[in-house]
C-alpha cells in the first residue's frame, strides 16, 4: 500500500476516555433510577445520542426528557471529567512520525465539536490534525461509512491509500464499509474479542511502525 493519510476516531483511541464516558452515562442513569454495574454501559462508537435510546428501552425507562435533553446531560457531566482523560500510550510519538513522513493525519468522531474542542483546549493535540469530521456533519453515525467518507473526501484520498484506528465494532465496520483497512485499538482482553474484523490489533501506538502498517 502506498499510505498517505491516516484517520483516527478519538473517544477511546486517541485519548482514554472510556472510563470517563462510562461514569457520565451512570450519572445520568442514576438520576432516572437506574443503577448500573458496568464500566461500560453504553454501546461505544456509536454517539452519545445514539445511546439513549438503547437505555430507555433496556431499562424501560419513563421520562419527560428529550433524548436530545438527556444527551447533553451526559455530555455536561462528561465536560466535568475530561481532566482526568488521558491520550493513548504512544500516540504523540507515532501521529509526530506520520506527520513526519508527510502522511495525512485526520480526525473522524461521531461526538461533537464542542467535545471536540474541549479535549483539543486541554490536551492541545489539535495541531496535530490536517482536518476533523464530527458527527454533526453527517445524517448517518456509525456503523454507516459516512463519516469517513466525508473524512476522506476533505483530504482527497482514495480509500485504498488511507488507513483508519478505530476501538470499536461500529467504528470497525463503517471504516471497513467506505473501504478502508482497519486497525484496531483494544483497551484489554474482553475489549480485543469485539474487534476481530480489524486487519490488525495493537493495545497501544508505541508497539506499531510505520513500516508495519505500510506492508498492511
Amino acid at each position: 500500500m502506498k499510505l498517505s493519510a491516516v484517520i483516527f476516531d478519538l473517544d477511546g483511541t486517541v485519548v482514554a476516555d472510556e472510563d470517563e464516558y462510562g461514569e457520565a452515562f451512570a450519572r445520568v442513569l442514576k438520576k432516572l433510577g437506574v443503577i448500573v454495574d458496568s464500566e461500560y454501559p453504553h454501546v461505544g462508537g456509536i454517539g452519545v445520542r445514539e445511546n439513549w435510546p438503547i437505555f430507555i428501552k433496556k431499562y424501560n425507562i419513563k421520562t419527560d426528557k428529550t433524548i436530545e435533553e438527556l444527551t447533553l446531560l451526559t455530555q455536561q457531566e462528561y465536560k466535568k471529567l475530561i481532566p482526568k482523560v488521558t491520550l493513548k500510550d504512544g500516540f504523540i510519538e507515532f501521529v509526530t512520525a506520520l506527520r513526519e513522513s508527510e502522511i495525512l493525519v485526520a480526525l473522524a468522531t461521531s461526538n461533537t465539536w464542542d467535545i471536540v474542542e474541549n479535549i483539543f483546549d486541554y490536551l492541545h493535540i489539535e495541531k496535530y490534525f490536517d482536518s476533523v469530521t464530527t458527527g454533526e456533519e453527517v445524517s448517518f453515525k456509525k456503523p454507516e461509512p459516512d463519516i469517513f467518507l466525508v473524512a476522506l473526501d476533505k483530504m482527497g484520498i482514495e480509500p485504498e491509500r488511507c488507513l483508519v484506528f478505530e476501538d470499536s465494532e461500529s467504528g470497525i465496520e463503517a471504516a471497513k464499509g467506505a473501504g478502508m483497512k482497519v486497525i484496531g485499538i483494544y483497551r484489554d482482553n474482553k475489549h480485543l474479542k469485539t474487534l476481530n474484523n480489524a486487519d490488525l490489533l495493537k493495545d497501544s501506538f508505541d508497539k506499531i511502525s510505520l513500516e508495519e502498517i505500510s506492508n498492511l
